[in-house]
């Protein structure tokens, strides 16, 4: 029986991150737990790190589906935060970016993390950024460091 686990150490990883500037107080914690998470556990080189801001959630994924073209990256980090309002804008917003992102990592077979907060309310979208409840941000970053090196070890067995 092979079995296949991974660590978070990727010393060599190429790493794109994409980040809404909406909602920028909330996402901009995000980001540095996703960049603590990969420079500080995952010992990726910060010059390996592409950072790139978009607008709103919604550009995330065409942003996504550029780089992942590019094949210059190993993964590919999410990062935005879509709360609530009194319209189905949310779940319109939500819906196709999360699908987006999923059709474009299978599409390329490259690891796309998703560390999009949906919430309800601001309220919630501070405590997932850092405050009680963990940081998406991080949690994206740990993810997709697993997922890189879960690619490698089995493109050596297949």
């Amino acid at each position: 029986m092979n079995t296949i686990q991974s660590g978070i150490i990727s010393k060599n990883a190429s790493i794109a991150i994409i980040i809404s500037r909406f909602n920028d107080f909330i996402n901009k914690h995000l980001l540095s737990g996703a960049l603590d998470v990969l420079t500080r556990l995952g010992k990726v080189n910060s010059e390996n790190i592409l950072t790139v801001y978009v607008p709103g959630a919604y550009e995330i994924s065409t942003i996504a589906n550029y780089i992942a073209q590019s094949n210059k990256y190993d993964a590919i980090i999410t990062l935005g935060t879509i709360i609530k309002g009194e319209t189905d804008h949310f779940k319109y917003i939500s819906h196709d970016t999360i699908s987006n992102l999923s059709k474009i990592s299978i599409k390329y077979f490259l690891p796309i993390t998703l560390g999009i907060l949906t919430t309800d309310d601001v309220e919630q979208s501070i405590e997932r950024s850092g405050l009680k409840m963990g940081n998406k941000g991080s949690e994206a970053a740990l993810a997709a460091l697993e997922m890189i090196n879960i690619v490698k070890n089995l493109k050596k067995i297949l």
